[in-house]
């Protein structure tokens, strides 16, 4: 095959809108790396110092809900600050009874998964029938794609003891039958 005929390669390096998200995101922090120098110059040539003045500037108080609310944005923290408010409202979500055997243990971000621990396989089984609907009515609530999967965890089993009769290695029953 002639050098034309070839499909082009694939390379790893960003292309069109990657870069120019790039370029962008370098352009601003130029520009605010620019403002920050041309505020300590003016600062530096009034006298420099804190001052307090009439227009509002980022040292001036602000209220708690709004400074955390800040600090969630800025640190990205959006999902799953969402989730841990649908994990503190679980009984409105499903139900007083779901939620009296069923509770939510941990969200996992990368996987979009929420896992959730049941008391007994009964309700383990009847969060299993429930769960497209729940991943539905959380998606509603925090928004699309956020919860991909509900994991149900069963009880667990009793504990393994050790003893003379144990084989090394073994974890019991569960070695057989999984």
């Amino acid at each position: 095959m002639s050098d034309e005929a070839r499909p082009p390669k694939k390379s790893a390096e960003p292309s069109g809108v990657d870069l120019a998200r790039v370029a962008l995101r370098a352009a601003k922090e130029q520009a605010r790396a620019r403002g920050d120098a041309a505020r300590q110059k003016k600062q530096a040539r009034r006298g420099g110092g804190l001052r307090s003045g009439a227009r509002a500037d980022g040292r001036d108080p602000m209220a708690l809900g709004s400074a955390i609310n800040r600090l969630i944005t800025e640190r990205g923290w959006e999902t799953p600050a969402a989730v841990g408010g649908v994990m503190g409202r679980w009984p409105q979500i499903v139900g007083e009874d779901l939620a009296k055997h069923c509770v939510p243990q941990r969200y996992d971000e990368d996987e979009r998964v929420l896992v959730v621990a049941c008391d007994s396989t009964a309700w383990a089984t009847q969060l299993r029938l429930l769960a497209p609907a729940l991943v539905a009515r959380l998606n509603e609530d925090l928004g699309h794609g956020t919860v991909r999967l509900i994991k149900v965890l069963g009880p667990g089993g009793p504990a393994r003891r050790y003893g003379p009769l144990r084989a090394p290695g073994s974890t019991g029953p569960g070695d057989t039958y999984g």
